[in-house]
């Protein structure tokens, strides 16, 4: 039987892509908003575009946050992407203004301090000895980034597995802490990279 996995709609990303690189690997998807569904099934993916505040107010409107916490703590998956990624952290500084995040993972979410923002485009990526997400994957694999802010530094639990990227500067590109998983680029656009990816997290939900 196929995987179930709730893309959560919330207002934010574009989520009939990561519905359509979902269903490519096999997963059986259902793209909404209701918590119950996102409660229940095998996988819940946290897409997000855009600002951080914003998909913090979207999340907050329909009870993301607590759907995302009460999974986690039931220690079940959770994949979180781009924007979707960052609010897992506790909070986020954009503008000089700083939001309050879902609080899975301690720290902020900020500014990239690079001449070229946003970081645009394809660019490898670090992944640690034992990672899930990446197995399989070539050192010198590429995956498509949007961004430009990211988490830059781990404060979290010392034993989740971290996949660095640099653009000018090191940031985080992906996370593996136990249920939660997170990446900064848009597996659902980096081509037969992504869907890699995708096919490794979807395994594991069963």
């Amino acid at each position: 039987m196929s995987a179930k996995v709730v893309i959560l709609d919330y207002g934010s990303g574009n989520l009939r892509s990561a519905q359509r690189a979902l269903e490519r690997v096999g997963a059986d998807v259902t793209v909404t908003s209701d918590t119950q569904a996102a409660e229940n099934a095998d996988g819940l993916v946290v897409p997000g575009v855009g600002a951080f505040q914003a998909c913090m107010t979207g999340l907050r409107k329909i009870g993301g946050e607590k759907v995302i916490a009460s999974r986690v703590a039931a220690g079940r998956p959770v994949l979180g992407v781009c924007v979707g990624m960052q609010i897992l952290f506790s909070r986020g500084v954009e503008f000089g203004h700083q939001t309050d995040g879902c609080g899975q993972w301690p720290g902020a979410v900020v500014r990239l301090d690079a001449p070229v923002i946003p970081h645009m485009g394809w660019n490898t990526v670090d992944a640690p000895e034992g990672t899930q997400l990446f197995r399989g994957l070539d050192p010198d694999t590429r995956f498509y980034f949007v961004h430009s802010y990211a988490a830059q530094q781990w404060e979290g639990d010392p034993g989740a597995r971290l996949t660095w990227a640099t653009h000018t500067v090191p940031f985080l590109a992906a996370v593996e802490d136990g249920a939660l998983s997170a990446t900064q680029f848009h597996p659902e656009k980096s081509g037969d990279a992504g869907a890699a990816l995708l096919t490794n997290w979807v395994k594991e939900l069963g």
